[in-house]
């Protein structure tokens, strides 16, 4: 306490009061934590201060904020006495300094091992049960108490040397228990409680000491986690306060970083900050390295987009083309090249699931930028993205023939584009193509009478509309119309030969007799019947006694193998039941996991692969299966049918050497009829 000087008669004096010290009686009223460490001046009119939570009772050893007030002079003391207080001062300010050296840690492990989570307990508890209707006082004393706790030397703003999870993942699993079970029990004000870290945060960079922010950080952390939409609620407000702080590069990445902590949690989330936040100071040189770093930190972490999809639209999409591929912007070579490799990720965003139908949306703004001045590498980006519409999304070619009149010079690249790159370009494109072109090719004509001002971009447009539609019309040799051109006058000439001859004997088929063709083909269809009754009459006479013999023999073991199969595998069951529950249990994480590492072509292959197994299910195998199982049903109808209700071995195999015999009769009327039929033909007969 400051030296009291020799007090006049009705003098007054400033002092300054203790800082860690309190009065013993109890407080009217508690100050919020947010203002317990924010460090304000309180002027007093009386020796008992105010708080309004539990905190400040917890800690009455805390380092407060000196302030000032006046007092009444004081009866001259004995200087022996005064002597003995100056002391008294000198102790306890020397306790309070080193009571704040104590308090910074080198690394937040060592600050968090020394944490005691006991006593953070009991603070909870009883600033519950001092404000039992109060959840807000709650979780501003949790983070007031953690970020007091963990006091380490300031880092940068957005961790950018950590892990995303950073300083979350560090905290263990008691203290995550204890946050957790308070924040469900505070979840109707965790909009009010996200809002009070950031702007506590934002406060604490205004004092030139000031403290680290972890215990905030790890809040804020511990509320996205289970709900991410909290910190997408206010992206307006939020962006306002931003540009409020543009001129304070600290504040600005704190805010990023503290809403960006959404979008490790769910990519749709982490989309609309991005989107939201970060887009719109993208240009900005202070803040611009930290939002192409989070989106690449964001699209790495969820390698699977399809979450994403129906976030970016067009108004979103072409700045970031802009940026990616326009030179001379607001944004470095480094950065700009960082966003062009995010480039193709953000396309697949943007075209979404469906883009055959999204699309056309897109055509014009991709045709108004393909401009003959355009840099050379982003003009090859528009006309890749160009054909793509057009060759999805059908709707595109008429949304060019309507902006067509307005964009020729743009037109007339496409148009150039589409010529190069003819021979990869599908059947369905190429229809429509020669409609939307034969449609110019009008246009152009109107054009030329009525004479515009760009002249030569409508001779390029003319020029290569020509091209196309000459190479329309040649399509290369039709050879398959002409083989069969070939056979038709082959088979026309051979029917008025044995028409105009009289038989097939006297037409100019003597040259396929003379020849030995016909002769050959003879021998051949012979030898092929006469191996076939063979074969036949072997399997008849063979096959009912290899059945019985395989039936006698392996009968009796087949049985004993069906009850051994089916008792392992109850026994297998019975004693791998835990295994099993455990696979279940953790299948779907192991899904989760092997889709956000697994590319995003190979979910794509897995899923074609997927509808084609389906398609065959339901197409082909399962409509076999009915038709085989109702085969079997009405054949074994037929079967006890003829057997009169009682069927028995040598029943079927009568069924089956008749069924057999009379199918082998069948075909070889059949192949008889035909040889008839074709000879008859030949002959004229």
């Amino acid at each position: 306490m400051a030296s009291v000087g020799p007090a006049g008669a009705g003098r007054w004096e400033l002092v300054r009061r203790g800082r860690g010290r309190r009065p013993a009686g109890g407080a009217a009223g508690r100050r919020a934590l947010q203002e317990a460490n924010s460090g304000r001046l309180l002027p007093s009119a009386s020796p008992i201060t105010t708080s309004d939570t539990i905190f400040e009772l917890g800690f009455e050893k805390t380092v407060k904020k000196q302030n000032k007030e006046q007092v009444p002079p004081a009866p001259v003391p004995e200087q022996h006495h005064k002597k003995q207080n100056m002391g008294k001062n000198a102790k306890k300010s020397t306790a309070v300094d080193a009571g704040l050296k104590q308090g910074k840690f080198r690394t937040l492990e060592d600050a968090l091992k020394a944490l005691n989570l006991t006593e953070l307990q009991k603070e909870l508890d009883k600033s519950q049960n001092v404000f039992p209707e109060n959840p807000s006082v709650w979780v501003k004393d949790l983070a007031g108490y953690l970020n007091y706790k963990l006091q380490t030397p300031r880092s940068d703003p957005t961790l950018s040397q950590h892990t995303p999870d950073y300083p979350y993942s560090l905290v263990s699993k008691e203290l995550r228990s204890i946050i957790k079970s308070l924040l469900v029990k505070a979840s109707s004000v965790l909009e009010l409680f996200f809002d009070h870290c950031i702007y506590t945060m934002l406060q604490e960079l205004d004092k030139s000491p000031g403290e680290s922010l972890h215990g905030y950080r790890i809040c804020i952390q511990a509320v996205v986690l289970d709900k991410p939409k909290i910190a997408t609620v206010n992206l307006g407000k939020y962006l306002e306060l931003l540009r409020s702080h543009q001129n304070r590069p600290m504040k600005c990445l704190t805010i990023m970083w503290a809403l960006g902590q959404a979008g490790f949690t769910d990519l749709t989330e982490g989309l609309k900050v991005w989107l939201g936040i970060m887009l719109p100071v993208l240009g900005i040189k202070s803040l611009s390295p930290y939002a192409i770093a989070y989106l690449d930190r964001l699209l790495m972490t969820h390698a699977n987009l399809t979450k994403g999809f129906g976030m970016i639209g067009p108004k979103d999409f072409f700045p970031l083309l802009d940026f990616a591929f326009m030179p001379n912007n607001s944004l470095s070579p480094s950065l700009q090249e960082q966003l062009r490799q995010l480039y193709p990720r953000l396309k697949v965003l943007a075209f979404g699931a469906k883009p055959e139908s999204t699309l056309h949306t897109y055509f014009p703004s991709f045709l108004s930028r393909a401009t003959p001045n355009c840099p050379a590498d982003m003009r090859n980006e528009l006309l890749i993205c160009l054909s793509e519409c057009l060759s999805m999304d059908a709707l595109s070619f008429s949304a060019w023939r309507q902006l067509y009149t307005k964009h020729l010079s743009q037109s007339s690249l496409l148009l150039a584009h589409l010529l190069e790159s003819w021979d990869s370009t599908s059947r369905k494109v190429r229809k429509s193509l020669q409609e939307t072109v034969r449609s110019f090719k009008v246009t152009n004509e109107e054009l030329a009478v009525k004479g515009p001002n760009s002249l030569q971009d409508l001779a390029a447009c003319h020029a290569t509309c020509k091209n196309l539609l000459h190479k329309m019309k040649g399509r290369g040799f039709p050879w398959v119309r002409l083989l069969l051109v070939v056979l038709v006058f082959a088979a026309g000439f051979l029917v008025h030969d044995i028409r105009t001859q009289g038989s097939f004997q006297a037409s100019s088929a003597h040259i396929l007799r003379s020849s030995g063709i016909l002769s050959v083909s003879q021998q051949a269809w012979n030898k092929v019947s006469h191996y076939s009754l063979q074969g036949y009459s072997w399997l008849e006479r063979n096959v009912p006694v290899y059945y019985s013999q395989v039936l006698t023999v392996l009968g009796p073991n087949l049985k004993l193998v069906l009850a051994k199969t089916s008792e392992t595998a109850v026994y297998v069951s019975g004693k791998c039941s835990s295994q099993i529950s455990w696979v279940k249990d953790n299948l779907p994480w192991f899904i989760e996991w092997l889709q956000a590492q697994a590319p995003d072509f190979v979910l794509h292959f897995a899923e074609c692969i997927k509808e084609l197994l389906l398609f065959l299910l339901q197409s082909c195998l399962l409509p076999a299966l009915e038709s085989i199982g109702t085969a079997l049903e009405r054949g074994w109808e037929l079967c006890v049918d003829a057997c009169n209700g009682e069927v028995s071995w040598d029943c079927v195999r009568e069924q089956l050497t008749s069924f057999t015999y009379s199918s082998w009769l069948y075909l070889q009327n059949t192949t008889l009829a035909i040889k008839n039929w074709a000879l008859a033909m030949i002959s004229g007969h």
